[in-house]
């Protein structure tokens, strides 16, 4: 189990990203043995302690073993074997393959100064993250603050072009989209992506009338 995001690995691939570091029955009943006539129904698991490396378990079988139903309990006992998955040793080694750009526009007149900058797009992002799907969430490694915006660092190309055209459709950013070599892998050329979103201001027009005030 991957301590950081609770991914499991199984034989050599690691899957479940995201999930609870606790202990269900999709982790634990594969390990259970049955007697070929024997039926499980449900098993329902009571954690009697902890350890950083080692759980203790209490299983509650509901079987049916020659037609007859019955509840067997089923002392169990789990070691943890904590590694770091793949996609976590990237995150944490600041491996990325695509930057996100967050830029307001080329031809603002007058010039945002900075800080309102930063906020509005941070503002921007926000929104575009509650939206964004859970695979695309789970690629971003790092954000980076600089006075022209943010850079947002992804360790999934795909997962980045995905938030950057959802930018596109539901928050009328312009999109602009560029690859430079990064290296060679399996005899292969490598790109690193960058997609450049550029917000637009909001319009004066946008900003509601202030309301008369009776004298």
């Amino acid at each position: 189990m991957c301590p950081t995001c609770g991914a499991r690995r199984v034989g050599q691939s690691w899957g479940r990203s995201g999930a609870s570091t606790l202990l269900t029955s999709e982790d634990l009943v594969p390990f259970l043995e049955f007697h070929p006539e024997v039926g499980l129904r449900k098993v329902e698991w009571e954690e009697l302690s902890a350890t950083p490396t080692v759980r203790e378990y209490l299983g509650h079988a509901r079987v049916v073993f020659r037609g007859v139903a019955r509840t067997v309990d089923l002392p169990f006992s789990v070691r943890i074997d904590h590694r770091t998955c793949p996609e976590c040793s990237r995150r944490s080694g600041r491996y990325f393959t695509a930057i996100l750009q967050l830029r307001g526009p080329e031809d603002a007149r007058p010039a945002e100064k900075a800080p309102a900058l930063r906020a509005r797009l941070d503002r921007e992002w926000e929104k575009i993250w509650r939206e964004a799907r859970p695979d695309w969430r789970r690629a971003l490694s790092w954000r980076e603050e600089l006075p022209e915006g943010w850079n947002c660092f992804f360790s999934d190309t795909l997962a980045a072009r995905g938030v950057a055209r959802l930018a596109k459709q539901r928050y009328g950013a312009s999109l602009k989209e560029s690859a430079s070599l990064f290296g060679r892998k399996d005899g292969r050329d490598v790109y690193r992506v960058t997609f450049c979103l550029r917000f637009p201001r909001p319009s004066a027009d946008s900003t509601p009338p202030a309301e008369d005030v009776e004298p």
